[in-house]
């Protein structure tokens, strides 16, 4: 049984830029379940897909593994001989447990979890890579090069997988879709000062943008096959083949 996520349950005088900590590991589970509508369909989703993009003896790339949910699903899914996954995160503390979480799943599947900075990772020989909820954390500046690099890395007919959480182009529109995100966490137990301090602590550290922004940087990286294929709310993930 996942701890349950009290981490803005009490006032924080000093409350500081949101990170992926040992605190946040510990509750990853229940605070992503809670916190994002249609994860677990996103998660289900990036198995079909691996299923069905992997091709024998290539790599796949989760970038930003967390705790592995993705990466699991994608070993889970893999048919073709000689594939290797590569899980990619700059938290230790998440990674500890994605280690611990992956080894209680028997596979021939080669993982290796590497401590870096996704943006320094080399992709290459690629059929699959995953951004699950992971390039709104990396600098607005640093995006169109990260997805270059991975659009370069990929081979023929390989796909990228990128889920997000998006601002609507239209404040009307945004403002709604961030108060119904509000309500899905009211429902799911949060009270109205933990919804105040997780916002207030994400603002610096996780900057949205529109899904029209993505489509315009990943056709600029050299996708030409892009499309939204789920959103519920202001989360969503989008598909780019190369």
């Amino acid at each position: 049984m996942p701890s349950k996520d009290h981490i803005f349950a009490a006032p924080i005088a000093e409350l500081g830029d949101f990170c992926f900590d040992q605190k946040v590991a510990d509750v990853f589970p229940d605070m992503i379940k809670r916190s994002v509508p249609g994860y677990s369909n996103i998660i289900s989703a990036i198995g079909m897909i691996t299923a069905r993009f992997a091709r024998p003896h290539s790599r796949l790339y989760d970038l930003g593994c967390s705790l592995g949910a993705a990466t699991q699903e994608m070993r889970r899914n893999l048919s073709q001989p000689g594939c290797s996954i590569i899980a990619v995160d700059n938290s230790a503390a998440m990674l500890e447990r994605a280690r611990g979480h992956l080894a209680s799943f028997r596979s021939d599947t080669r993982v290796d979890l590497i401590e870096a900075d996704i943006c320094d990772i080399a992709i290459e020989n690629a059929s699959v890579v995953v951004l699950n909820f992971t390039l709104q954390f990396i600098a607005p500046e640093r995006r169109e090069a990260l997805l270059t690099r991975i659009y370069h890395g990929l081979n023929p007919g390989g796909v990228l997988v990128l889920s997000e959480k998006f601002k609507s182009a239209d404040d009307t529109v945004n403002e709604l879709l961030i108060d119904l995100h509000h309500d899905f966490k009211r429902a799911n137990g949060y009270s109205e000062l933990e919804i105040s301090q997780k916002r207030n602590a994400l603002e610096n550290v996780l900057r949205p943008d529109t899904p029209e922004q993505h489509r315009e940087r990943l056709a600029r990286a050299g996708f030409r096959h892009v499309d939204l294929w789920f959103q519920c709310f202001n989360f969503g993930s989008m598909v780019a083949i190369k």
